[in-house]
């Protein structure tokens, strides 16, 4: 239950700590905000809480279009306390039930269909299928607002078949057709640029540095304000820029994708990989809590993310027992000889391109080889999930590759890597602690012993 006293206090204060915690909504103009609205304060008779956009939208309010309350980051009330329903949410949000039937989503949590439905009533308040229309919706309305695609690609890189459908549905679901909802821009520009927000802090220069170091040329580019790569998303390839607007709270993110379709999970994915959806005030308060008083914290230390959980199991064998610069130059090697190339650009390299090459340009020893080999070779496999423990039986392959690449490649945020040489290293100038009781956060703080060294 959300206490009135306090709202009252975080909406007056536009304290963008609160930005996504709660919504305002406004009786006497039917519109719903953000904490950090421009827009002067209504009284406060004529405001209504709620702890989502989701139970905002079903009230019948829709979302205002200064704040754009569809753009803070997801809080905890969306996500539930089961990590059935943080899955589902996730799958969702990846498309699941656009190419897929509710009892197909719930096969693959291991539940009925159900039981799906009961999760998301009790903790939602809305069914499964209303939640993915209306999170289609609210992609399709930030594409409205920030890019100048025609409708039709916009219904289809929202999910939708048809633009009847969509238009019935948009309508539905935010009391405005799509012509209304689009934002007056120059027409000049034609290219994919959305605004992705994020809940502050947001240690931007120790990401930064992070991935400077590991950067592969072709492949990655970074400069002191920008992170970009080239990718592969199932049969589509692209790139993206996203640049640092630190006073904003957001990346200005320019998008290059060959088939709209993709767009809304590769999104997604680029907020995975930038971590933008952590609540750092909650992980931090949660770390000081459960560390000793002389442990050094980094504030706004963020997990950089690699784009697929296949690159970054190839990364961690790369980096199994060498140097990140030894890593480094490996990947760079690998990158070249068997990725994809256009123009002065480079695409990470297929599972098959990597399974049918002996891998001989590589200097490394014989039998890590023959692991990567067979690691790419199990990625061929039609039947390949995406559970990373299934990697434990190929030869080669151990724990601290496997923690890696969940840590990286799937933003597992709780994973400690106590064999890694660097943690070991930087834990023997702490104090003890018992690191189980920092789950589930072990990840943030394997990064916050890396920044140490």
């Amino acid at each position: 239950m959300l206490d009135v006293e306090i709202c009252k206090k975080a909406r007056h204060s536009r304290d963008p700590r609160f930005d996504g915690k709660f919504f305002i909504a406004v009786k006497t103009t039917g519109i719903y905000c953000r904490t950090t609205c421009p827009v002067h304060p209504p009284k406060e008779e004529n405001v209504t809480y709620f702890s989502t956009a989701m139970s905002a939208a079903q009230a019948g309010y829709r979302p205002c279009l200064r704040c754009r309350p569809d753009s803070a980051p997801g809080s905890a009330p969306w996500k539930g306390v089961g990590t059935t329903l943080d899955r589902a949410l996730h799958l969702i949000d990846q498309g699941a039930l656009q190419q897929g039937s509710l009892p197909q989503l719930a096969s693959r949590l291991g539940v009925s269909d159900r039981y799906v439905r009961k999760l998301f009533n009790q903790h939602l308040g809305v069914s499964p299928k209303a939640y993915a229309l209306y999170q289609q919706c609210l992609f399709a309305k930030k594409l409205l607002h920030q890019t100048q695609l025609p409708i039709t690609e916009i219904a289809l890189a929202s999910g939708f078949d048809s633009i009847r459908r969509f238009n019935d549905c948009f309508k539905n679901q935010l009391q405005l057709t799509p012509t209304k909802m689009r934002k007056q821009q120059d027409q000049s520009n034609s290219n994919i640029t959305l605004t992705l927000y994020y809940r502050p802090p947001f240690n931007w220069q120790k990401m930064q540095q992070f991935l400077s170091k590991r950067q592969i040329d072709g492949l990655e580019w970074v400069t002191d304000d920008s992170y970009g790569r080239t990718f592969f998303w199932q049969d589509c390839k692209g790139q993206f820029t996203a640049k640092h607007c630190d006073q904003k709270h957001c990346f200005e993110v320019d998008i290059e994708i060959d088939e709209i379709k993709y767009l809304k999970p590769v999104v997604n994915n680029i907020r995975r990989i930038l971590d933008l959806d952590a609540d750092l005030g909650q992980i931090e308060g949660d770390l000081k809590n459960a560390l000793p008083n002389e442990f050094t914290l980094v504030t706004g230390l963020r997990l950089p993310g690699i784009w697929s959980l296949f690159e970054a199991g190839v990364r961690a064998i790369l980096g199994q027992q060498v140097s990140v610069q030894a890593a480094k130059n490996l990947v760079t090697q690998l990158v070249h000889e068997l990725g994809e190339k256009h123009e002065e650009q480079a695409f990470f390299p297929t599972p098959k391109a990597m399974a049918t090459s002996d891998l001989a340009f590589l200097k490394m020893p014989t039998a890590r080889r023959q692991t990567l080999i067979r690691f790419a070779e199990h990625f061929s496999q039609n039947d390949v999930t995406d559970n990373a423990d299934d990697w434990l039986p190929i030869k080669g392959i151990g724990p601290w590759t496997v923690a890696y690449a969940k840590m990286r490649g799937q933003s597992d945020p709780d994973i400690f890597l106590a064999s890694d040489l660097g943690v070991i290293k930087a834990l023997k100038s702490q104090q003890a602690f018992d690191d189980k009781k920092i789950s589930p956060w072990r990840s943030y703080l394997t990064f916050q012993l890396w920044s140490q060294l």
